[in-house]
């Protein structure tokens, strides 16, 4: 009996450290995979809709159609830049003076801004789950190293589109799109893009379709950013 224990707990160890060690090929295996293929889902994709069926929530409807870079607006590309990381064509997958301004307003005791980059949050949003823990930090930190590493900013920024959430069980750019407008993604005006990018850090809480008059400011400052940016020329800035 203590040999067929010790057995059994040694199988059980050696399984628990091929896993370990397996797991970070198999997503590295995933990352590089998803270069070329359209993810069908996220993990934020599969919590939110668990959720609504785990709580039988009434009215719940969800909403994604996938489009290529061509079939998306520039206006729509630009607009999360502006909205979300203005550094996104220069950076390796961190924003270290953003980092280092959130620190800066933690120490002081400020409400402490959002420093992440749209790499981190498709990192996140693909693979991850809501949290400020280290480990998943560390996570997080390890798969936005992959993904800019076997991505172009194109890519990045195509499946950033397609897996944002603008509302309650809205996805992506094309459906947000068609529910809110009545239009395909490759119809978004610069108003409309700044709209849907003003919601983009509290979706279930801003809404473009009853913006309110924060929401309005904040679309306006946008459209200042997206001009200051150059618009769409921005975009031939990231390299392939």
């Amino acid at each position: 009996m203590p040999m067929r224990r010790r057995s059994l707990a040694y199988r059980l160890v050696r399984g628990a450290v091929v896993l370990f060690l397996a797991w970070p090929a198999a997503m590295a295996a995933g990352v590089v995979m998803l270069r070329w293929v359209d993810p069908p889902t996220t993990a934020f994709m599969l919590r939110d809709r668990i959720d609504a069926f785990a709580t039988g929530e009434r009215g719940y409807a969800f909403r994604q159609e996938w489009r290529d870079w061509s079939a998306i607006s520039p206006h729509a590309a630009v607009a999360v830049i502006a909205a979300e990381d203005q550094a996104f064509p220069f950076h390796d997958g961190f924003d270290f003076k953003q980092i280092d301004k959130a620190l800066v307003d933690r120490q002081r005791g400020r409400r402490m801004r959002g420093a992440s980059t749209i790499t981190q949050q498709v990192a996140k949003n693909l693979f991850l789950w809501p949290g400020q823990s280290w480990f998943r930090k560390g996570l997080e930190a390890g798969l936005t190293v992959l993904i800019e590493l076997a991505w172009s900013k194109h890519r990045i920024l195509e499946v950033y589109l397609n897996i944002a959430e603008f509302g309650r069980g809205t996805w992506g750019v094309e459906a947000a799109s068609r529910h809110y407008f009545h239009r395909r993604a490759a119809q978004l005006d610069p108003a409309q893009a700044a709209l849907l990018a003003a919601v983009l850090p509290s979706p279930l809480r801003l809404r473009a379709d009853a913006p309110s008059a924060y929401v309005r400011r904040r679309q306006a400052w946008i459209l200042g950013q997206m001009s200051a940016l150059g618009g769409p020329a921005i975009l031939d800035l990231m390299a392939d």
